[in-house]
This record gives structure tokens, sequence and C-alpha cells, in this order.
């Protein structure tokens, strides 16, 4: 199967940045998008940003121009940096995968890491 991991997350101040990153591992056959998602407390998990096979990035309104996505397809590995923060991006942040395992044919699927918390405090 296919884990992936966060890492990255903590406590910065207003203003402040972080570095979230996301490596996928196992049994990879190809990888059609990453994104990343956030879920605050008390609220429904939100799509922050998206990166595909072909380098094409999105981002959800409330983070474009602070938020950037990219990729190391050497590694498996998406990243997410956050700047400009604010106590509102206070949320646990979810890595997710559109993957196709290595198995012939096997068809896209969604796998999510286990989330790594970020607090930004005012």
């Amino acid at each position: 199967q296919v884990q992936l991991v966060e890492s990255g997350g903590g406590l910065v101040q207003s203003g402040g940045s972080l570095r979230l990153s996301c490596a996928a591992s196992g049994s990879i056959g190809r990888i059609d998008a990453m994104n990343w998602y956030r879920q605050a407390p008390g609220k429904q998990r939100e799509f922050c940003a998206t990166i595909n096979s072909g380098g094409f990035t999105n981002y959800a309104d409330s983070v474009k121009g602070r938020f950037t996505i990219s990729r190391d397809s050497a590694k498996n590995t998406v990243y997410l940096q956050m700047n400009s923060l604010k106590p509102e991006d206070t949320a646990v942040y979810y890595c997710n995968g559109i993957i196709a395992t290595a198995t012939l044919g096997a068809p896209l699927q969604s796998f999510w890491g286990q989330g790594t918390q970020v607090t930004v405090s005012s």
C-alpha cells in the first residue's frame, strides 16, 4: 500500500512562516496529484492547495498569495510553504495523494496522512 507522512507543523506567531512536508512511500505506481487540506476545531476539512503531475497548482482563496505548494518528484515529496500566517490558519493539516499503486492496472486511489498540527498565536 501507500503511506503518507507529514512533518513540519508547530507553533508560530502571527506573521511567521512554516514549511510542511509530506513524503509518500510504499507501492507507488503513479502520482496523479498531491493536495493539502486542513481542519480547524469544530469545522469541516477544507481544501488548501493542489499540485498535479504536470506541475499545475491551485489554491483556496483563503491561502492564495501566502501559501505555495511544490514537489520533489524524485523523492515523492510535496511541500507547503506557509507565509504571513494568521491565527485563523490554525488547524490540523493533512496531506492527500491521488495515487495508483504499482500493481498492474491499479486505479487511482485517495490516500491520507495522519495530519500535522499548525498553531498560529496572535
